[in-house]
């Protein structure tokens, strides 16, 4: 029988290994990698709502919003910053409300943006937009705030197919990548938008559903993001639950695991 040292010695050691793992697991979210899963429809069909994915923190250095609850206040500015690409899926802090966000890069400093008819024009030269038939979903409520999709076909019932124009956007640099069309909007045709030193301009794959750089931030939008609050770039789905959690393992999709983002 274990004497009352040795039972004391036990809880310490169980004490340590917790405290020693937490210490570990903070490292590696703070330093390398951060859990994120997508809870909206901003980014379809590249991003689901219900994907798991890593974001690469190493990939544009680190602010004081690299560390959870931007708690890395002894960091000016941002250190072993590399600059993001155009093309690249990134999730950033809200400038004003805090909130993560994950969009694609699409200007950088010093680019003039604007969106003429559904068309994205970078430095006043339009991209090249290619139709890619249709992007198909049932209607139904999604992930575990229970949204249900916007569709092009609309009015859709429940248990419907919802559909969406999908076309492939090709970016000056020769990255290509799926964008949504819902409808005619308001953000289909902007002013033209400079995007300031230090910043960078996003938007959704999914377009007339995202709330993100075309939008000011006067007008509750994203407006131009600072560098330092980008947080990090996301490369690969892990996996994707089709359910209100990611525990509910029978609605994993089983096409999404370890999928690599364009």
């Amino acid at each position: 029988m274990a004497s009352a040292a040795e039972k004391d010695g036990g809880i310490v050691e169980t004490i340590k290994t917790i405290v020693y793992a937490l210490l570990i697991a903070g490292l590696f979210r703070t330093l390398l990698f951060q859990p994120f899963w997508i809870p909206s429809g901003s980014m379809k069909d590249t991003l689901l709502i219900g994907d798991f994915l890593f974001v690469n923190k190493m990939a544009y250095g680190y602010s004081k919003d690299s560390c959870p609850f931007s708690l890395c206040t002894f960091i000016d500015g941002r250190i072993w910053g590399a600059e993001p690409e155009r093309g690249d899926i990134v999730v950033f802090r809200h400038p004003q409300n805090n909130a993560d966000f994950i969009k694609r890069v699409v200007g950088l400093p010093g680019d003039s943006i604007q969106m003429k008819q559904g068309v994205l024009q970078i430095n006043g030269e339009p991209v090249e937009l290619v139709p890619d038939g249709v992007f198909e979903e049932i209607f139904e409520p999604q992930g575990p705030q229970g949204s249900t999709p916007q569709c092009s076909n609309a009015p859709v019932g429940l248990g419907g197919i919802c559909l969406k124009n999908k076309f492939i956007e090709t970016l000056p640099n020769g990255v290509s990548h799926s964008v949504l069309e819902i409808r005619d909007q308001r953000t289909d045709n902007t002013a033209v938008y400079t995007v300031p030193e230090g910043h960078y301009f996003f938007m959704g794959d999914n377009r007339d559903n995202s709330n993100d750089s075309r939008t000011p931030q006067a007008a509750r939008g994203v407006g131009f993001v600072p560098f330092e609050n980008l947080i990090g770039r996301a490369d690969r789905v892990m996996f994707s639950s089709a359910g209100r959690s990611i525990f509910f393992f029978w609605t994993w999709r089983g096409d999404r695991f370890f999928k690599r983002l364009d």
